[in-house]
């Protein structure tokens, strides 16, 4: 089974930048699809980036388009989060989720593995 865990997350002021990573053990890393969902408090699961297999394409939900930018390292089996231009609506807490059939989609049931989430947290 697959195992992802996620890190980098923290206090940061509006327009600073983090870069959250996640860790996968399990599997062909390759060959999954990876993305990032966020949640804020009294809010529903909202996706936030996705990255389909190695030679996929990237999906990013609109409100951080063109702030996030979602990578890939397969030799670390490691996916990342850059966040720059951070707004105080950006606080939520990130999760990594991975799905094994690659597709790479912004629908949460279409993954099957998740991290514990990071909390990342924006004052204004």
């Amino acid at each position: 089974q697959v195992q992802l865990v996620e890190s980098g997350g923290g206090l940061v002021q509006a327009g600073g930048s983090l870069r959250l990573s996640c860790v996968a053990s399990g599997g062909i890393f390759s060959w999954y699809a990876m993305a990032w969902f966020r949640q804020a408090p009294e809010k529903e699961r909202e996706f936030v980036a996705a990255r389909a297999w190695t030679g996929g394409s990237t999906l990013y939900a609109d409100s951080v388009k063109g702030r996030f930018t979602i990578s890939r390292d397969n030799a670390k089996n490691t996916v990342y989060l850059q966040m720059n231009s951070l707004k105080p609506e950006d606080t939520a807490v990130y999760y990594c989720a991975a799905d094994l059939r690659g597709l790479g989609t912004l629908v949460d049931s279409d993954y099957e593995y998740w991290g514990q989430g990071t909390q990342v947290t924006v004052s204004s």
